[in-house]
Order: structure tokens, then sequence, then C-alpha cells
């Protein structure tokens, strides 16, 4: 009997660059319960620091599937919802090939971690995410030698992916690819207006640094498996059972529109060539996903392939919180509000889609019509760009004292501006 499970098959251990201490097997399972994943990536699978935190602190519980360890796991907030389905962890890996494109591996044991660690040239302990004196071929034909799942990672953003570095899948790899990631900038409309695309899986993952809810699982995928292990993902990826891909609005994500990286300054792409992509104020300007999408791009529309599952926009609880009431995502304030709603409809993920709106706005009647908005697609935003995240823009009359907001003017100043 199949079932539908939730994934999150991309982030980061403790050991890469700019992440949080506290990414943690055991309190990244904590939080996954929290969030409402079924199963998690590991990340950073051929360093090894993590790899024996992973052994230590795990117990293989299925075919190339692992649980937090009885005396290694963490008891969640015992206020909050608990569940018998406790979250699993499945081995993943990034890494940064010869050309700075990162790809993402999913694998099927610990065994090939490490017959994969003896063959990638470079320094593997340095980061987390190594970086190898190899070529995507070459990465590629590692992975499937040794029974790996692998594509390319964020493919359009503008500093680190396939999409940067060549104009064809076909430039980097050897044959198809297993899957593609889009990134928070990018979603299944924007991906396939790109023709060789058509026939490839998409994935949406969260690539978080830290283990907290607005990062961990803030895109996921919604997968039909017959049983939570490795071989029965790999069957569902390859035989296309994925059933949906959750994500952000694209325009919340840091590299959406064309802009500088040092002061954010959305800049119109024929008046950034240019300037030679530099920016009067020092910085350096990259190219949005909206544009290499354009540039790379067969059809003026999506042209969604029979088996391509709907993409459905997802934000962080916390962030909307936040933004509703005006306070920091950790402040008690909005914290307070978020272990209410997970106390009264079982995780994050259910507020956000399932949970009944005459119930939330019982709840907090300023965060009712704003989820309605969300579910609706009519919130409006702010998007990002070199670099800083988009931004939700409430109504006036949501916004009430909210300050901290740009106004629905200022957006469309910016964008009117940015498209001239």
């Amino acid at each position: 009997m199949s079932m539908i499970i939730r994934a999150d098959l991309h982030i980061h251990g403790r050991y890469s660059m700019a992440t949080s201490k506290k990414m943690v097997p055991e309190v990244i399972a904590a939080q996954a319960q929290l969030k409402g994943l079924h199963l998690v990536g590991t990340g950073d699978a051929f360093h090894k620091g993590w790899l024996k935190l992973i052994e230590d602190s795990t117990e293989e519980v299925a075919d190339g599937v692992y649980s937090i360890k009885e005396d290694k796991r963490l008891e969640t907030d015992p206020d909050l919802p608990s569940t018998n389905q406790k979250p699993l962890l499945i081995l993943t890996g990034e890494v940064e090939d010869v050309k700075r494109v990162h790809h993402l591996l999913i694998l099927p044991s610990l065994e090939a971690a490490h017959q994969i660690r003896g063959k990638l040239r470079g320094n593997l302990e340095s980061d987390g995410r190594p970086k190898v004196r190899m070529s995507g071929r070459e990465i590629q034909e590692i992975a499937h030698e040794n029974g790996c799942l692998m594509g390319p990672s964020h493919a359009f953003t503008p500093w680190t992916s396939l999409y940067k570095e060549y104009d064809s899948i076909y430039e980097c790899y050897s044959y198809k690819p297993d899957f593609l990631e889009l990134g928070l900038s990018a979603d299944s409309d924007m991906a396939d207006r790109i023709e060789e695309l058509n026939n490839i899986p998409f994935l949406t993952n969260s690539d978080a640094h830290s283990p907290w809810p607005h990062r961990l699982g803030r895109e996921f995928n919604e997968i039909e498996i017959n049983r939570i292990d490795y071989p029965s993902l790999e069957d569902a990826i390859k035989d296309l059972k994925i059933k949906s891909n959750y994500g952000f609005d694209p325009r919340m994500g840091k590299y959406y529109l064309t802009a500088c990286t040092k002061c954010y300054q959305l800049i119109p792409v024929k008046k950034a060539l240019e300037m030679k992509m530099k920016c009067p104020c020092g910085g350096t300007i990259k190219k949005g996903v909206d544009y290499r999408i354009e540039e790379l791009a067969t059809w003026d529309q999506p042209h969604h392939p029979p088996h391509r599952p709907p993409y459905i926009h997802i934000l962080p609880l916390a962030e909307v919180i936040s933004l509703v009431h005006g306070k920091g995502v950790t402040t008690v304030f909005v914290q307070k509000i978020w272990r209410k709603m997970l106390q009264l409809f079982g995780d994050e993920i259910s507020v956000l889609i399932n949970a009944p709106l005459e119930e939330l706005q019982e709840l907090d009647p300023k965060m009712a019509p704003v989820i309605r908005s969300f579910r609706d697609g009519t919130l409006k935003m702010q998007p990002g760009g070199g670099g800083r995240y988009g931004k939700l823009v409430l109504e006036p009359e949501k916004a009430e004292a909210n300050t901290q907001s740009p106004s629905r003017s200022t957006e469309t100043n910016t964008l009117d501006e940015y498209f001239k």
C-alpha cells in the first residue's frame, strides 16, 4: 500500500559554512517533527565529522533510512503535539565542482558515502559541502556507480548553479540527471518554459542552514512511496511519483530579480549590462533568475508535461506571524502564537494548508485573512534580488500599525522602474 510523505532532501549540517551549530541530527529530527516532515536529508554526507555524528546518533531502520537512537532522541515541547511517526533521515550531500556548480546527491547507504569519499578529489574536511577538482560529468559517473540519485542544486541561482555556468544541462552532465532542484527563486511555471527540462522531475528543498521551522522545510516535496526507504524513494523519483512541490513564491527568493548585491537596488537588465554589472555604490550586480530563465526559455508560457505535479506556494509560518504583528520572528510574542497554532492544528504545514479558517479567525483575527490570502495567491510581495529575500506586503487595513512592512505603492513603483 502506497503512502504520501513530505520530504525535504537538501539541508546542511553544522560543519558547513554559515550553518548553525545546532544543526545536528537529533535537533534536525525534533524540529522536522514540528514542521510536519516525514523524511529529511542529512546533508553533508561526505564530511568525516558529520558522518561520525550520523553514525553515533542514528540507527538504520529501513534500507538506507535512519532514525535517531532512543537515547539520543530529543523530546519536543510537551505542550506541542507528539505523533508516533518520528521523522526519518536519508543520506544526502551537496558537492561543488571545479566550475563552482553545486550538485545534490541522495545516497543509498553509509557504505556508499565512504566509497564516494574515497573517489572525490579535493579537501573534504574544510567544509561540509566539499569543493572538488572534478567536473559535473565525473561526479555524476561516481554517483551512479555507487547507486546514488543526483541532479543540480538550485539550478538557476546566479552564484553556484548549473544554468549560471551553462546554457544546457547536457553541457554539464553526460546524460539526463535524476532530478533538478528548482531553488527558492524559481517554480515549475518558470522552469517549464525550458524544453529540455520537460522530462526531468523537479524537487523543491529548503537548503536549510538552521533547524528552526522558518528554515527547515520551507520548501518540501509530497512523494507517493510504497515504504520509507531508499529503494522506494529512488523508484518514486524515477517513476515520476512526486505528487506536489511546495515552495516559495519565486518573488520571495533572494535572486528573483536582477539587483545589486551590496545596496540591493533592483536594476533593469539592459541598464545593468550597460553598467557592466557594476552598481554605482560599488557592489556587483547579479542577474535575476527571472531574466536567466527568459534567456533560456523555449516558450513564452509554461508547457507542463503530463507528469508535472502542482507547485504550491508556501511560506514559513513564523515569518507570516512576524509580519502580521510587527514583531521579530524569534521573539517570545511570535513564538507564543506559533506554539498555540501547533497545539491546535498539529504541525506548521497543517496550519498553513489545512487549518479551518473559521478556527484560525477565532484564534487570531489578524492572521486568518492573511492565511486566506496566502492560500488563494493574492498576497502582495516586494520581490527579492541581489541576495536579499523578498517581503510580504500587507494591505493597509491588514497592516495596521506594522510600519516595518513596505507599502504596495513602493512595490509597484519599484517594479515599474525595474521593467522599463
